[in-house]
């Protein structure tokens, strides 16, 4: 897979990791293919990113795994474009209303938003 131009039908053709947390082996991903007449073949679901790419350094499995936050996570692996277009998703911080006036929860609220509008 890490030769030539990876299109929806190349890439739906390979053998897939699926990310889930709840356990479901069909997303947006599955979606997105749909249009092309396309359907992923999932071998595993998996609860997150790390272990998707555990998985694959150690397989010719495919994860589809977020840019941004897994570059690490990737080192040493084949990176490419998803090949068809997928929904934006929302990440959100949560709190106990306790903490809303703790300076050390402040700060670190703080900086994680400053990060995410810099990344945008």
């Amino acid at each position: 897979m890490s030769r030539g131009e990876i299109t929806p039908s190349r890439y739906a053709r390979g053998r897939h990791i699926c990310v889930s947390r709840r356990g479901f082996d069909k997303g947006p991903i599955d979606e997105a293919l749909k249009p092309f007449g396309l359907e992923r073949e999932i071998v595993t679901i998996v609860d997150g990113f790390s272990t998707a790419l555990a998985l694959v350094g150690a397989s010719d499995l495919i994860a589809t795994v977020p840019e941004r936050h897994t570059g690490n996570l990737r080192v040493g692996m084949h990176s490419f474009p998803l090949p068809v277009s997928a929904p934006e998703i929302t990440i959100s911080l949560f709190w106990h209303r306790r903490l809303d006036a703790d300076p050390a929860h402040r700060w670190l609220r703080a900086h994680i938003r400053d990060i995410c509008v810099a990344i945008r």
